[in-house]
């Protein structure tokens, strides 16, 4: 496994990376002289003196460059700026305007003399001009002496001659915006050596706001810190992003520098209280501050009574916070409390209220100390709920302060430490109403920190024993269900959710156990082939998610995994995304605990869909993030899907990492499950060739375990029919029959049509396929069409069926499959892969080289480029390309 060390961010121009259209488009302007000027306005940090600077080096060549750089101290000195230009005059001269407008065209027409080219003035910090300086620049432009590009913020904007030349239509104005995640992405693909998955995009994009200088901080900072590392070959963030890194401190001290007194002042109270009533601090710093703070965009407002004040990024205000002494930050805490008689704090102004008393060192009560906490569980602070929790006392809220402390712990993957805190007081809350959510948190930290579920049961038993003839109690339910799902049986789960849903006067607790039973219902269901009925009861339990999402239990996610599992067996892949699209848009703040959990539901989709490589994308960094943080336990089935897949493309370095991630699991992990082990089978078949896979998979086949379940026999069979093995083909007949959804009906067709042999019916049913989503089923069956035309000498209608293939392939996104049928087809092809592989070999790179610039191992290119070397009859890149196909 790669360390961080050694890995850092490259250094580059990267603020310019997400640059590219503005550099283009003004660039071109200056070249084309569609305009005499050009104004480029931006906020701090967005980057207009990087963009300022790559203007001026890329028409180096074309324009003499003179470079003005304005700044706050020259701004009350008349023509201070242009000394440079006006050496010659005598002192009268300096300050007259014509004078030093005639000297600079001097100055100009003597550059001109040398070389012919055109002039072209760079203005950085452009608002920092004085008016006399601004001025004659403007009247250079209007003279058209020399074209300029100006660079300013917003706030206060040009000087008055400069901006009444935009007014006039004598300039173009460029407004930088902060980097959508678009364009962050794009920064940290140039900047970053590796695989930056989804999570670490979002992750500095929402910290970062799209400010460039701050995301500029934030890499360093956390590759310093070790943060933000490189795990085989994917960038992951090991924690939270650092808001007291160097950078990032020097960033925040330099803006404030250049800020008056009484607006660093604001900065610092609405850092440290917000959000923070807008009155407040209005009649402590004054109204007109707030409002050029406002202007300025470094506070927004929210709407609501009270109106209330926040940083417009958290982790710039987590940074401001650093740099203020205890000392005086109480100071300014009993200053604003002074404001704030009458107003009754909530949500996370209440929360920043109580971390602000204990940063100062200040006694909180146990009851505010216990909301703060579950206030900052619900946001997903997790190391704020976890710190607050645990200074709680009182005998009375202990319990439960311990379990707000344990469910932190668990979203940041501690699940012993979680455990050994719900073993400590699940049973004291008992009659809470969160009490089945403990539980079932307890549980579920147990398995995730390796133990059997049989174990944590037995103790639950004897600390809850019951009479012989009396009810079982809401514990031994939960612990029944579990069991059940766990042995994957669907009739006990049945019969156990019809008798809580039956129940003629529910307990408060049997929402929570009825939406449990529902999902593990909905899975067991899906798994025997029924995965229509299971939608049903999955839909019935997301139903019961809203009273559910503040739980100390992970309920929506607990459901949203069985329910698009649900939606995967019936083959219906839109649905599927819908819902993890919808949960994503509506839990963004658990995304550092979920999304490898999401992640590997995803690249499952696309796997079923046949998408193999964008499947691969998803489950590398999704196995990575899991290896850190597995709250819903899918390492295992993770790691097996990217072995099967890395297999499966021939990355067979990863495919072996995989591989033993995937037996490491086994091993520490969950339950066996049927279908991990089938992906795992398959993996190994592809990377030896030697039977062993397909014999495992017959094994799996024939098991008790499988007997039960015919949703997962079809599955097993599928993937053992996709390795090559025809002889499944009438038992992929037999199973499909059973299996409800439109996935199990496309496999039957296509198994009937297999077998029948007819090449026109083999045509019409891929057409079909291919019309109802199921592209790589289509596929499949356009490569049987050729073969089977192939061989009865229709050899032009072959070719088409062929084409159709190639199609497919290319709606699929495949590059260098080695399907069971590709071998087959009657014509010559080089895959994608194979096709970009060749053509970076022809243009004399090394395989190291291509495998960097595909993001591919080197012995992939290897074994890619011996391939072509076979189909195309050559011996050596040297023939290459002479032999390619014009």
């Amino acid at each position: 496994m790669d360390s961080s060390n050694g890995h850092k961010p490259a250094p580059a121009h990267r603020l310019l990376t997400g640059r590219r259209e503005p550099l283009d488009r003004i660039c071109n302007i200056v070249r084309n002289r569609t305009s005499q000027a050009v104004f480029v306005m931006a906020g701090p940090g967005i980057g207009k003196s990087s963009l300022t600077e790559a203007i001026a080096e890329r028409l180096a060549g074309d324009m003499h460059i003179l470079q003005i750089h304005a700044s706050s101290a020259l701004t009350a000195v008349p023509f201070g700026v242009l000394t440079p230009y006006t050496a010659d005059l005598t002192a009268e001269e300096s300050v007259s305007p014509v004078a030093v407008l005639r000297s600079m065209w001097t100055y100009f027409e003597k550059l001109k003399t040398g070389a012919g080219s055109q002039v072209l003035l760079v203005v950085d910090d452009a608002h920092h001009l004085d008016d006399a300086s601004a001025g004659v620049v403007a009247d250079l432009i209007s003279a058209g002496w020399a074209t300029v590009v100006a660079a300013a913020r917003p706030r206060p904007g040009l000087p008055q001659p400069l901006d009444q030349l935009w007014y006039d239509g004598l300039a173009e104005r460029v407004d930088l915006r902060p980097l959508n995640r678009e364009q962050i992405e794009e920064v940290l693909a140039h900047v970053l050596d590796g695989t930056v998955p989804a999570a670490t995009v979002d992750s500095l994009w929402s910290a970062s706001g799209g400010n460039p200088r701050i995301l500029d901080a934030l890499l360093h900072d956390a590759a310093e810190a070790g943060i933000l590392s490189k795990r085989n070959g994917i960038w992951i963030l090991l924690g939270s992003l650092p808001a007291d890194g160097a950078r990032l401190t020097a960033v925040v001290a330099k803006d404030h520098l250049r800020r008056r007194p009484e607006e660093q002042e604001a900065l610092k109270l609405i850092a440290l209280a917000g959000p923070v009533g807008r009155k407040v601090i209005e009649d402590i710093c004054g109204a007109p501050v707030v409002r050029s703070l406002l202007d300025q965009q470094m506070v927004v407002e929210t709407s609501g009574v009270p109106a209330e004040l926040s940083m417009w990024n958290a982790l710039f205000a987590n940074a401001i916070r650093n740099t203020i002494s205890v000392s005086r930050s109480l100071q300014l805490q009993e200053r604003t409390r002074a404001h704030q008689d009458g107003i009754v704090l909530r949500g996370e102004g209440r929360l920043r209220s109580v971390e602000w008393a204990l940063e100062c060192g200040l006694r909180v009560p146990d009851a505010d100390l216990l909301e703060a906490a579950c206030e900052a569980l619900a946001r997903f602070r997790n190391d704020s709920a976890a710190s607050i929790a645990a200074r709680v006392q009182d005998p009375a809220m202990a319990p439960m302060a311990r379990a707000v402390h344990a469910r932190a712990l668990y979203n940041n993957g501690a699940y012993a430490d979680a455990a050994a805190l719900l073993d400590g007081c699940w049973l004291q809350l008992a009659d809470d109403p969160q009490g089945p959510a403990v539980l079932l948190l307890r549980v579920s930290a147990h398995q995730a920190a390796g133990h059997q579920l049989a174990a944590v049961a037995e103790d639950v038993r004897e600390h809850t024993g019951r009479s012989a003839d009396g009810p079982r109690t809401w514990q031994e339910e939960i612990l029944h269900l579990l069991q059940s799902g766990a042995e994957v049986d669907y009739r006990a789960l049945a019969a156990e959710v019809e008798t809580i849903r039956n129940r003629s006067s529910p307990e408060a607790d049997v929402e929570p156990i009825g939406a449990v039973g529902e999902a593990l219902l909905a899975h067991a269901l899906t798994a025997a082939g029924r995965p229509a009925e299971g939608l049903d009861a999955a839909l019935l339990a997301a139903s019961e998610l809203p009273p559910l999402e503040d739980s100390l239990f992970f309920f929506p996610e607990f459901v949203l995994g069985r329910l698009v599992i649900s939606y995967l067996a019936m083959g219906e892949w839109e649905s599927a995304e819908r819902e993890l699209d919808s949960y994503a848009a509506g839990h963004a703040t658990g995304a550092a605990t979920f999304d490898g959990s999401l992640q590997v539901l995803r690249g499952y989709s696309l796997l079923k869909q046949g998408r193999m490589e964008r499947a691969y994308q998803l489950l590398l960094p999704a196995v990575e993030a899991l290896r850190l943080n597995d709250p819903l336990q899918l390492f295992r089935f993770g790691s097996s899907l990217g072995f099967y897949v890395a297999a499966r493309l021939g990355d067979s370095a990863q495919a072996r990492r995989l591989e033993q991630d995937y037996k490491d699991a086994v091993a520490g992990g969950p339950a066996h499950d049927l279908l991990a082990g089938a992906y795992a089978a398959a993996a190994a078949e592809y990377l030896s060739r030697d039977g062993k896979g397909i014999a495992s998979l017959h094994t799996m086949m024939t098991a008790a375990e499988a007997s039960g379940r015919a949703g997962h026999l079809l599955e097993l069979l599928a993937v053992c029919w996709d390795l090559g093995d025809p002889s499944v083909i009438p038992m992929v007949q037999d199973a499909a029959r059973d299996v409800q959804g439109r996935w199990a009906a496309a496999m039957l067709t296509l198994a009937t049509s297999w077998e029948a042999a007819d090449g026109d019916a083999l045509m019409e049913t891929a057409a079909s396929l291919e019309a109802s989503g199921f592209v790589n089923l289509a596929r499949e069956a356009y490569a049987r069409a050729s073969s089977v035309l192939e061989h009865a000498g229709e050899r032009r209608r072959s070719r088409q069926a062929v084409a159709q293939r190639e199609r497919c392939d290319h709606e699929l996104g495949e590059r260098f499959r080695e399907g069971r049928f590709i071998a087959a087809a009657p014509a010559v092809h080089l895959t994608r892969r194979e096709q970009d592989i060749v053509e970076l070999a022809v243009q004399g790179l090394t395989d190291r080289e291509i495998a960097q610039k595909l993001m591919v191992s080197v012995r992939t290119v290897e074994g890619h480029l011996y391939r072509t070397y076979v189909k195309l009859g050559v011996r050596s890149r040297d023939e290459l390309e002479s032999a390619l196909p014009k």
